[in-house]
């Protein structure tokens, strides 16, 4: 393979075709009906694809061979196209995706004892330009479709081995990659139908963490059409911080953001928000910061996950000192906040939180107005 893995894929002659990885079961029923055939196709192919890993139709022996012809001439089950792969030393697995164009994304698999966790990415870049995240220094070029959302959990478990108990590997799935889910709604919601439903992945609600850097009215959305477990990129205790570090504060500020943030915890049973706070030293990280972010959340549905901040080329900011992210933590427990601290896996081959970059051609370079979130969010 060359230097650059993205120059030698082949065009492909199957551009016209419905790939199916991407549908959910309304979905492939009515392009089933469209062909000629019952609904309850749709059922079928979903555990064909999702369940028994099959991307050729001909294996599919429970179908009719003229239905499988007339699938091979208008469908496709395409996977994202591999460009590489990398294992960390601590077990932690990074695959690069190739998106078009001249353009890739990244996701990382997490293996642990009970669980493995797949963190996906939803976008080729992003526009909302965090100041910590390597992913939002590259800009935004486009976003990801829903079968190439879906197609990254799709790959995993078609290339890891299952799990002692048979299970696939991927028992969570983190939107936590690049982008920001939340911007990408209309592609978002059929993946995350895809990932619960009991013919597909049949993860559970709590086992699918949708991460955002605050969009409202798309909070408010998700809590009415979804309600998945939802992790806020808080990063500060105050707007004035909060501006610097996390720009679309601005349009959507602190109050506000909680305020959606509890609405989308009432709407489900024992349901928690997690804060995700990264830990950047002589920036956010003092006992003071610490207080001001348990006046925040005391008494709420709240859980505060403290990460240390992992650095990337060109970026100002360094990580926090362990005795001080130790100090922060105790002090929000001693203010009966619910506290942890990220453990940093696979930063030795660039996989750790806000340090996935893939490839991005920056299309739009947003410094965050008002327009440009409500084009990105549409």
């Amino acid at each position: 393979m060359s230097e650059d893995p993205l120059s030698e894929l082949p065009m492909r002659p199957d551009t016209e075709k419905v790939n199916l990885i991407g549908l959910p079961q309304a979905a492939l029923e009515n392009f089933f009906a469209g062909i000629g055939e019952k609904p309850f196709r749709a059922r079928q192919m979903l555990q064909w694809i999702h369940q028994r890993n099959a991307d050729d139709f001909d294996a599919m022996t429970d179908l009719s061979k003229g239905l499988r012809a007339k699938l091979g001439d208008s469908a496709v089950i395409r996977l994202p196209a591999l460009l590489s792969e990398q294992a960390s030393k601590d077990g932690t697995i990074k695959w690069l995706f190739e998106s078009g164009a001249g353009q890739a994304v990244e996701t990382v698999f997490i293996p642990e004892l009970a669980r493995g966790t797949l963190c996906i990415s939803s976008q080729v870049g992003c526009a909302l330009d965090c100041a910590f995240c390597a992913t939002g220094a590259q800009g935004f070029n486009r976003n990801l479709s829903t079968a190439e959302i879906v197609g990254q959990v799709n790959y995993a478990n078609r290339v890891l081995p299952s799990r002692p108990n048979g299970k696939p590997a991927v028992t969570n799935v983190v939107f936590m990659g690049m982008g920001e889910p939340l911007a990408n709604y209309r592609n978002l919601l059929p993946a995350l139908d895809l990932l619960l439903s009991d013919f597909s992945y049949g993860l559970s609600r709590r086992r699918i963490t949708v991460s955002t850097s605050g969009i409202v009215p798309q909070i408010h959305k998700l809590g009415d059409d979804c309600n998945v477990s939802l992790a806020v990129s808080l990063h500060a205790p105050n707007d004035e911080l909060r501006n610097y570090l996390v720009p679309i504060n601005r349009i959507h500020p602190i109050s506000e953001l909680l305020d959606a943030c509890w609405a989308y915890a009432a709407k489900r049973a024992n349901r928690f928000i997690t804060f995700e706070y990264v830990m950047l030293r002589n920036i956010n990280d003092s006992i003071e910061h610490a207080h001001e972010l348990a006046n925040l959340l005391r008494d709420k549905p709240a859980k505060v996950n403290l990460i240390p901040f992992n650095p990337f080329s060109g970026n100002e900011f360094r990580r926090s000192d362990s005795k001080v992210i130790s100090a922060f933590q105790a002090a929000m427990r001693e203010q009966g906040i619910v506290s942890t601290t990220r453990k940093t896996r696979g930063d030795d081959i660039s996989a750790a939180c806000g340090q996935l970059a893939g490839k991005v051609s920056d299309r739009i370079r947003n410094r965050l107005s008002e327009k440009q979130t409500k084009v990105a969010t549409a």
